[in-house]
């Protein structure tokens, strides 16, 4: 794969001090790109580039009509590339080429097709209201935010560059995004897309490198009207933190630890496999996995077995073939905090049902380092384990006796993104839906996120929308205009109310 630059004002430039960093492919530790490492200078760059874009180039003037044009192309440009995309996705993560083929990128084209969808159908003016005395047109009208900084993960890649691109440049805004350093090259081809669409010059920029540089710069910079961050919780208190020295508007998609919930009359084949895609997709690398199944005591020890042998059906291997289920983890380090959590859930009393380690027997040249077995752990709600998110192949399975009491254990998270009911009561499973407090519930699925749908989170996951016209609006300003219409001072009579000189 080819180095990187960045791109600021339509041209791909090297960063000011000439200095890179490597990425590596996680399922063999090989090197395979220099990744442009830029600065709290280029950062500034960026977001200048996207202000004067802003405030003096044409792409917030276009009609909504015009700006779908482009997102359509972008969405036509990545479908044409899909495979040479997906294997860059999957190469620089480590997720599975079949996750790649038939998620990010498809999903990421759909993102861009539904926002063009947006800006051409969602109307700016919202409300008109007449009002009797004084004779007066009252408007609510939807306006574009102006700069928005858009800081994205490692674990989405490719299709996160399209949740935060899409909106805001559908709405009419200037972006300047920077992904993760684990996972760059992706995004880079999102960019690449965007430009041979022909976006205008400056509407979008990118920027490699240091979260604690250019994160914080672009979360900070009083050039920057809106941050949209996706990553962990901790950080995201960080974004706001930055962003309120300048009380910009910000959207945070952070954290989850969301609970599978089982009932008694559950299709327990169909809700096995659920519960194991609910965590283990992508190697519980998601923010809103099911990586707590909560089970009804009557069917638990059934259940669980049913889990276990499963779970050990799955491959373990080379992530660029079609036959794995599971390639590496992200990097060495997430497989060890992967251990490292199963370590602590024992040392708190948890049960090690299978797995634990990293696996044994992978083909010559994976790097056993960064690969992690499906685990499953026996363990109470109070547990660490429980508690914090790992983002990694570990599930924590949990025996409860009553709807109110897996509600209860379900809700005691300071976590709240998603959720998974499983019953074959539809008004049951919608009641124990609506007592859950997350963001996203899926009853009899899981990990369904579509381009038209919210997603975002309760309590410490999250601050805003993402997807769907709530979160297109998250990109959009609302301005009242009020138009007095009597043509007649007579009808000024609220202006006595200083000086009858007035009147």
């Amino acid at each position: 794969m080819a180095d990187t630059k960045l791109f600021i004002d339509g041209e791909w430039v090297e960063p000011r001090s000439g200095e890179t960093f490597s990425t590596f492919a996680p399922s063999t530790g090989e090197e395979i790109a220099n990744v442009a490492k830029a600065g709290r200078e280029d950062a500034v760059l960026a977001i200048e580039a996207a202000r004067k874009a802003f405030d003096e180039g044409p792409w917030p003037r276009m009609s909504g009509a015009e700006r779908a044009g482009y997102l359509r192309k972008a969405a036509e440009i990545i479908t044409s590339r899909q495979n040479e995309i997906s294997e860059v996705e999957a190469r620089d993560g480590g997720g599975t080429i079949k996750k790649a083929l038939f998620a990010d990128v498809p999903g990421a084209a759909g993102a861009f097709n539904y926002f063009a969808d947006c800006a051409e159908n969602v109307a700016d003016v919202e409300e008109r209201a007449a009002s009797p005395f004084p004779p007066a047109e009252s408007i609510v009208r939807r306006e574009p935010i102006g700069v928005c900084a858009g800081i994205i993960p490692w674990n989405f890649p490719f299709i996160m560059a399209s949740w935060k691109i899409g909106p805001a440049i559908a709405a009419g805004n200037a972006v300047v995004l920077k992904p993760a350093s684990f996972t760059s090259l992706s995004a880079v081809e999102m960019v690449k897309a965007v430009e041979e669409a022909g976006v205008p010059a400056g509407v979008v920029n990118f920027v490699t490198g240091p979260g604690g540089s250019v994160g914080e710069e672009l979360a900070q910079h009083p050039m920057v009207d809106k941050v949209a961050f996706t990553g962990s919780t901790e950080v995201g208190r960080r974004i706001m933190q930055l962003a309120s020295s300048t009380v910009k508007k910000v959207t945070l998609e952070l954290g989850g630890k969301s609970a599978n919930i089982v009932l008694d009359d559950a299709d327990l084949d169909l809700a096995v496999s659920g519960v194991l895609w609910g965590t283990f997709f992508h190697n519980g690398q998601v923010c809103e996995s099911g990586t707590r199944a909560l089970i009804h005591s009557s069917v638990y020890d059934e259940f669980v077995g049913m889990l276990v042998e499963r779970a050990g059906k799955m491959v373990i291997g080379d992530n660029l073939s079609f036959e794995t289920d599971l390639g590496p983890l992200v990097s060495p380090s997430q497989a060890d905090t992967a251990e490292r959590y199963v370590k602590l859930g024992l040392d708190e009393g948890a049960k090690l049902v299978c797995g634990g380690g990293r696996p044994e027997g992978l083909a010559a040249g994976l790097d056993q380092t960064a690969y992690f077995q499906p685990t499953i752990l026996e363990a109470d709600n109070s547990m660490r384990v429980a508690q914090e998110e790992i983002f990694g192949p570990v599930l924590c399975v949990m025996k409860y006796d009553s709807d109110d009491e897996a509600v209860k254990i379900a809700n005691d998270s300071i976590y709240g993104l998603g959720g998974g009911v499983w019953s074959s009561d539809s008004a049951r499973a919608h009641s124990v839906a609506a007592r859950m407090r997350t963001g996203t519930v899926w009853i009899n699925d899981y990990h369904m996120i579509t381009p038209g749908q919210p997603f975002g989170g309760y309590k410490q996951s999250g601050v805003g929308r993402e997807l769907g016209e709530y979160g297109y609006n998250e990109y959009r300003q609302i301005k009242h205009v009020w138009s007095n219409t009597s043509g007649s001072k007579d009808q000024y009579l609220h202006f006595a109310a200083l000086s009858a000189a007035l009147s």
